[in-house]
């Protein structure tokens, strides 16, 4: 029930704290899980802090030695307590006492793993479409590594081998223990945030289950999948498969790889270079090849070689084109010519004209018509007798 207060009637500290403390006696004892962040021991009582696997928040836990001792569980180890939230009304503090601690197993790790990864699947975090392409040549390479690691020079050696111009801006964290999820997610974040960071690769050596557990942390996992830059990830040997490698845009099996795969190979771009160059000359060359023999045959045709001697050749071919042009003509003039005097001579042989020549005479009446027998004139009629020459008029006697 909410306490009735005003600024008129308050209520004094001690009894907030006391009802607080009431509240949380109410929880009873239950089963939390953690992994154990701080260890410190004093006399028989010791003191753990409890930090949350996937939020950044922690709690402190008292246990005797006995209890602590059954499984002597080291920093960073995760564990499950069967504890009785306490709250000190005197102090305004808040402890959980601890009446048994068990480690968790390693297939216990390994199941709650597979969970996590098919939620974030099921939420589209490792799914192929969110994936970006890597820069050709990135400007400057973000690396997240531990404090002077190996995995450090292994990348940055191997990467300045293949392209020696290549720069780094390193952000060293922790990369394992409880803390190491949150440092390197603080790393992610400053590289993501500086424009000439072209890409940003997460590095570590490889290690137990425990050691690469802050790798497959949720808030990293999601941290990553929210980067605008490409990340890279190098995370153990190629049997280590934390939940970063999945949500990475890039998995590589070893930080060597990774220095392979995010920065090209100086020695084979140069010879790439050299070959595309050969190819190119080649090609240059067979096409200047035929360009030079193709005007070389245009030039050899005897119109090119020898211009006068194709136009005196040209002339030879009008003038015999012109004289069988006018035999050609001549011959249908003559042939033309003696048509005609064949039908000239024909229709002089036809002609009346001839014929009157010879010394007949054509007798025609008043109308004109001629006077083919005796019987068609009668006597006294006027008619006309033609000749070749000329003409005259006869009266018919009626003899």
């Amino acid at each position: 029930m909410a306490l009735e207060t005003s600024a008129e009637s308050p209520v004094p500290v001690r009894t907030v704290l006391q009802l607080v403390s009431g509240w949380i006696g109410k929880l009873g004892r239950v089963w939390v899980e953690g992994q154990i962040a701080e260890c410190k021991k004093r006399g028989n009582t010791v003191f753990l802090t409890l930090r949350d696997p996937i939020a950044a928040v922690s709690a402190q836990v008292i246990c005797t030695r006995q209890v602590f001792e059954v499984t002597n569980p080291q920093e960073g180890a995760r564990v499950v307590i069967f504890v009785k939230p306490d709250f000190n009304a005197t102090r305004g503090s808040f402890a959980f006492t601890a009446l048994e601690i068990r480690a968790v197993g390693i297939g216990e790790l390994l199941a709650r793993l597979e969970r996590l990864r098919r939620e974030l699947a099921a939420e589209g975090l490792f799914s192929s479409e969110r994936k970006r392409p890597l820069p050709f040549l990135p400007t400057v390479i973000g690396l997240v590594c531990g404090r002077e690691s190996a995995a450090q020079r292994d990348v940055q050696e191997n990467a300045e081998r293949r392209w020696p111009a290549v720069r780094f801006r390193v952000e060293q964290t922790a990369v394992q223990g409880p803390y190491a999820a949150g440092e390197i997610i603080a790393a992610l974040r400053r590289l993501d945030e500086d424009p000439e960071v072209d890409v940003i690769v997460i590095a570590r050596g490889g290690g137990s289950l425990e050691d690469l557990l802050p790798f497959s942390d949720e808030a990293l996992i999601r941290a990553v999948a929210a980067c605008r830059t490409p990340v890279v990830s190098a995370i153990g040997h190629e049997q280590d498969t934390p939940l970063l490698d999945y949500v990475a845009d890039l998995r590589a099996s070893t930080p060597t790889d990774a220095a392979k795969r995010i920065v090209p190979d100086v020695a084979e771009q140069l010879a790439l270079v050299t070959q595309l160059r050969d190819r190119a000359r080649r090609s240059m060359r067979g096409w200047l090849d035929r360009e030079l023999a193709w005007l070389d045959a245009v030039r050899s045709r005897p119109a090119l070689a020898d211009p006068v001697r194709e136009i005196e050749r040209q002339t030879e071919v009008v003038d015999a084109l012109a004289q069988r042009a006018r035999q050609c003509v001549a011959g249908r003039l003559a042939r033309a010519e003696d048509d005609i005097a064949h039908t000239r001579a024909r229709l002089l042989a036809l002609s009346p004209a001839a014929t009157l020549a010879r010394g007949y005479a054509i007798v025609q009446q008043a109308d004109s018509s001629v006077v083919r027998s005796a019987a068609a004139v009668s006597a006294g009629e006027q008619l006309s007798v033609r000749f070749a020459e000329d003409q005259l008029s006869v009266t018919v006697d009626d003899e």
